[in-house]
């Protein structure tokens, strides 16, 4: 039963691994745009929500 649900998890992780790449893809492009305006809050907001993204990535791949 153990073996099986972490197959389950592991088919769920596969999943979303490449969805969590587009959202890093499309913050990304959104902080560089935040960047070239400078606008200060949107930057802030960009990098917090990189780093749940990055975050979320490592124990996906874990």
């Amino acid at each position: 039963m153990k073996q099986l649900n972490q197959t389950l998890n592991r088919k769920d992780a596969e999943k979303r691994i490449p969805i969590v790449r587009m959202e890093i893809d499309a913050e990304l492009a959104l902080l560089h745009r935040a960047m070239q305006q400078k606008e200060a809050e949107t930057i802030k907001q960009c990098k917090e929500k990189l780093e749940e993204l990055r975050r979320e990535m490592i124990l996906l791949e874990i």
